[in-house]
């Protein structure tokens, strides 16, 4: 950002730019996203916008920092709550990311096409790792006496596969019933793939 809102007024005018930079992107896709239809879709002016984000990447990148952000929350609050067990815990992991996965689709898929602005940013590194350190720390506790390897792989497979079936599974539009369905089916497979790599 070029600077920081340091008035309500001005919060709610950088929270007003980024709703309708949400609305174009799912609208008109990132292709036909510009600064000037984000400015008009929030009522302001370019300036108004232009006070803010220097640019459209500028706002892209907060929108994607944004979600990274939720998403890291909402991955360590899930994994790291040791009330619940671990195979439990995976089972919410992959209803709370499918039904994100569905709920997101159309602004995740725009993001998606504009990623080469800010896919090497230190905010994006951070979020990877952050997510990775929560993985890892759950791997340790379901896996206690797997190696090191194999605690690795099992976090890759379950990524890959939750990130593959999420993007395929949210191509169209799906009911609350649906999402559990498929969501139990798949928490079902993970949760068989881990208990069947502690029993090795």
């Amino acid at each position: 950002m070029r600077k920081a809102p340091k008035q309500a007024r001005s919060n709610e005018l950088v929270a007003a730019i980024l709703e309708a930079a949400v609305q174009v992107l799912a609208k008109e896709g990132a292709q036909r996203f510009t600064t000037a239809r984000v400015a008009e879709r929030a009522g302001v002016s370019v300036g108004s916008v232009y006070q803010y984000f220097p640019n459209k990447a500028a706002i892209l990148f907060r929108l994607q920092a944004d979600e990274w952000r939720r998403t890291s929350a909402m991955l360590r609050g899930v994994l790291e709550d040791r009330r619940t067990p671990p195979l439990d815990r995976l089972r919410d992991l992959v209803r709370a990311f499918l039904r994100s996965e569905c709920e997101e689709a159309d602004i995740r898929i725009a993001l998606g096409d504009a990623a080469p602005l800010y896919r090497d940013a230190p905010e994006a590194h951070e979020a990877r790792t952050s997510a990775t350190t929560a993985v890892q720390a759950f791997m340790r506790e379901a896996l206690p006496r797997a190696p090191d390897a194999t605690r690795a792989l099992a976090a890759d497979v379950i990524a890959a596969t939750l990130s593959a079936v999420g993007k395929r599974f949210s191509q169209a539009p799906r009911t609350g019933s649906e999402i559990e369905a498929y969501a139990g089916a798949l928490a079902d497979m993970v949760c068989a793939y881990l208990k069947e790599l502690d029993r090795a």
